[in-house]
């Protein structure tokens, strides 16, 4: 995919917060801690510092949601990352986000921490973000 297919997916995908734009993700995939795993009009962008792996943006176009890609998505760039040497996972979500927070649970991460007002929304509310972990061991 191109960064503009990503921003474009990304765009359609979180329709409440400001999408990343074409130019942040070829940013993004210029770094060689970077990496992307993709579906049909699906993807996770992920780095991998040392041995910890980051879930930077996961996301799905709503035509194509409820059809398990997420679930795939997330089993690849955990694979890959083990690939790559990392032995945790971390990423952040909303604290309102019920549907990815209830997705990662079943890939098995846990809190471990709360970012105050760290994602900015729809009229300039601000909502927490719910750090969670997990052991890709």
């Amino acid at each position: 995919m191109t960064p503009q297919d990503l921003a474009h997916i990304h765009a359609a995908a979180f329709t409440q917060s400001r999408p990343w734009t074409a130019d942040e993700f070829a940013s993004l995939l210029s770094n060689r801690f970077s990496h992307l795993v993709e579906k049909e009009q699906s993807f996770a962008l992920f780095q991998v510092i040392a041995d910890e792996a980051e879930l930077l943006t996961i996301a799905t176009h709503p035509g194509v949601q409820c059809q398990g890609l997420a679930s795939l998505l997330m089993q690849d760039w955990h694979e890959k990352a083990q690939e790559l040497g990392a032995t945790r996972a971390f990423l952040d979500v909303a604290a309102d986000n019920h549907p990815a927070i209830a997705l990662y649970k079943r890939f098995g991460y846990a809190p471990c921490g709360r970012r105050k007002a760290y994602y900015l929304i729809e009229n300039d509310r601000k909502i927490d973000a719910i750090v969670m972990e997990r052991s890709l061991r």
